[in-house]
């Protein structure tokens, strides 16, 4: 089967999204389809096509950007040539372009699938609400052209206004998650960061507003008081992350306060990001808002014998409710982050889980196999509904 993946950034771009369907498409892959992911070009020195473990990667020329989106005039193009050599689409949320592929697939008989991760909610000021309803119009378009709606949970989906008015078309798919074996050298460097044994509390995230960055910030004190040699580790973009200058600006006093505690380690490869939850007592996922849906760093962690602090959000708690494996705070509220993590410091043994049992449930070919399952689910109904308008025509009337 030829499956066209679509979507507005993808690696090295890093995020939740990107990962996700960095997995999944490799996953399909191995699984003996043919994969395309259609993507901008959205730094001038990535290669405009690429292929890797058996997918190939196509990048579409950003002419401008608007706050986190871009602009990309010749996707259109491509969409029609792609979608037209494809059997079916796969497009993942929130995209601006998803309602043009979306229609190019129901023009052209191609069944298309859409995934989607996460609302958008773009920082105050004119443009980034302009763009927040202009991405929105766009996805209500692409929901509605498309044959089936994949997310990750229902309870998700059964509490997000956009997932909500597509219920009787979507489809659960737990979302791809896998750990590489941490190396030596990969084990070093993040022991090199800690600086001694002391309790560590990790962070895996970019450093952006709807991560609750500030609430972790705020339990520090009381940690400190109980564990003064307690240290942060945050694992994730922290630099000029894309739209999030203002955010950081506004952290960076809380964070001069903490310096002697919080540790930024940057992007880390897969080998890293297992020795860091490795490494890590307890891992936090604070997020404020449902730009989080999920958060597969928490099964990350919890695979790799780390419980986690997580807030309680539609879908984000889902990792936790399910697995017992940690705890869950109310949103933006420092105080519980806090009491929760001295909880499980003081008390580990109490949110120790099977790590494999949890592998198991997300392994990425089960992610893809659910994808595959839907379509030809949809594949073997358009033929059914092609074979019925031919007997129709070759009907004589009466």
């Amino acid at each position: 089967m030829k499956v066209l993946i679509a979507l507005t950034y993808f690696r090295p771009h890093v995020s939740g999204l990107t990962i996700y369907v960095e997995r999944l498409s490799r996953a399909l892959a191995a699984r003996g389809h043919k994969v395309t992911v259609l993507t901008s070009r959205y730094d001038r020195s990535l290669p405009r096509r690429e292929s890797d473990e058996g997918v190939d990667v196509i990048r579409v020329p950003v002419a401008a950007r608007v706050s986190k989106g871009v602009i990309m005039p010749t996707i259109g193009w491509e969409a029609t040539r792609l979608v037209r050599t494809h059997d079916v689409v796969s497009l993942h949320l929130p995209q601006l372009d998803a309602a043009g592929i979306a229609l190019r697939g129901r023009l052209m008989g191609r069944p298309t699938v859409l995934t989607y991760h996460s609302d958008l909610r773009l920082p105050a000021g004119l443009v980034n609400w302009t763009a927040n309803v202009v991405v929105d119009a766009a996805n209500r378009m692409a929901g509605a052209l498309s044959d089936r709606v994949i997310a990750y949970t229902e309870d998700f989906a059964t509490h997000s206004p956009y997932l909500s008015r597509y219920l009787d078309k979507l489809t659960v798919v737990r979302p791809p998650v896998e750990v590489a074996r941490a190396t030596e050298a990969a084990r070093q460097k993040v022991a090199a960061a800690i600086g001694g044994g002391r309790p560590v509390i990790g962070m895996a995230a970019r450093l952006a507003t709807e991560k609750g960055v500030e609430h972790l910030l705020g339990a520090l004190p009381a940690i400190l008081e109980r564990y003064p040699q307690a240290v942060v580790l945050f694992a994730g973009p922290y630099l000029h992350v894309l739209g999030e200058e203002a955010y950081a600006r506004r952290l960076q006093p809380l964070l001069d306060r903490h310096k002697a505690c919080w540790r930024f380690l940057g992007t880390l490869d897969s080998a890293e990001m297992t020795a860091f939850f490795e490494a890590c007592n307890v891992t936090v996922l604070p997020s404020i808002n449902n730009t989080e849906t999920f958060g597969l760093v928490q099964i990350e962690s919890m695979i790799c014998g780390t419980p986690v602090v997580a807030s309680d959000l539609p879908g984000v708690r889902q990792p936790v409710t399910t697995t017992g494996m940690g705890r869950i705070v109310p949103v933006g509220d420092s105080g519980a982050l806090g009491q929760a993590i001295l909880d499980i410091l003081e008390a580990p043994e109490a949110y120790r889980r099977d790590p494999e049992t949890i592998a198991d449930g997300y392994a990425p070919d089960s992610t893809a196999a659910g994808y595959e399952a839907v379509f030809n689910e949809l594949r073997e109904s358009v033929k059914t509904i092609a074979n019925d308008d031919r007997r129709s025509a070759d009907t004589p009337s009466a």
